[in-house]
């Protein structure tokens, strides 16, 4: 029975996360760059201009969030991907420029961490699903300069479920819930003023 209850409230604490932070994802969605890489007519330019925002939130996420999380998350370190996006900008050719902090809460817990990561991961789970527009793509059509929304190719919705597992484990033990959806709701409005502070 406890391993039944444990799930319940695994399973209403995922819920209540994704609940609310729904409104402030709707709100980054709702941007132009961010609506941008889903057009079929997306521009080259337009795929670089999102893929140098996305890296500065992953090099925040490196710099900040992993060294907190590096006893929490087991496979932290296979899911650092400014590498992919500096690759992708290689292939287009594209300079990256310098790299703006999105994160600058440096007085943040592990809890408020894992809220960050849970945004961050679930982008590149997201990714998958923006990745059938960007192969439609001339110049982006024969499988280079798409390694960022590749993501972990197959393997990305186990990389999920392995994440979600193990911040469910950390939230249950110290029930730590309400910080966690903070740090979520911060991320989300950090990246949502990034992008609406560096348009073109």
């Amino acid at each position: 029975m406890t391993k039944n209850l444990d799930s319940s409230i695994t399973v209403d604490f995922l819920d209540k996360l994704k609940d609310q932070t729904a409104s402030a994802h709707k709100k980054l969605e709702s941007l132009p760059v961010s609506a941008s890489i889903l057009s079929p007519n997306m521009k080259i330019s337009d795929y670089c201009h999102y893929l140098s925002l996305m890296y500065d939130v992953h090099k925040s996420t490196q710099e900040i969030v992993f060294p907190l999380l590096k006893n929490h998350i087991s496979d932290l370190e296979e899911r650092a991907k400014t590498t992919l996006i500096t690759d992708d900008l290689s292939f287009l050719n594209s300079t990256e420029n310098d790299s703006i902090p999105v994160f600058k809460n440096q007085d943040i817990s592990v809890p408020f961490a894992l809220g960050i990561l849970y945004v961050v991961e679930g982008s590149t789970l997201g990714g998958r699903f923006i990745l059938k527009n960007i192969e439609t793509i001339p110049g982006l059509d024969q499988q280079k300069g798409v390694s960022y929304f590749t993501g972990y190719g197959n393997k990305t919705g186990s990389y999920w479920k392995t994440f979600l597992n193990e911040l469910t484990t950390y939230e249950t033990e110290n029930e730590c819930g309400d910080e966690i959806i903070e740090g979520a709701v911060y991320a989300f409005d950090c990246i949502y003023n990034h992008f609406l502070t560096n348009r073109k």
